[in-house]
């Protein structure tokens, strides 16, 4: 195995995990900001009051998001495994 096959296989792992955490991350991002605004608005400084918003819309964009998250990552371990025989040998 090549330092560049390690490199390619490591940068590949990195671009696949960046786009299953990405969506999650964004949503979380933004309805933070939301409902900070919000607070900021009506001066209503309660730590909990983001937590609810947040769960909520982490739930639907798993619900969302969630198949085609699975899809990628099954997709992506299938490739990898089947990619095996090639980087031992």
């Amino acid at each position: 195995m090549t330092p560049e096959t390690v490199m390619s296989v490591g940068t590949h792992a990195l671009e696949i995990t960046l786009m299953l955490a990405a969506p999650m991350l964004l949503v979380a991002l933004v309805v933070g900001l939301l409902v900070g605004i919000f607070q900021a608005a009506t001066q209503i400084n309660e730590m909990t009051l983001s937590f609810i918003p947040k769960l909520i819309a982490m739930a639907a964009t798993m619900a969302i998001a969630g198949p085609w998250m699975l899809k990628l990552i099954v997709n992506y371990t299938r490739e990898l495994f089947e990619s095996i025989p090639g980087l031992i040998g």
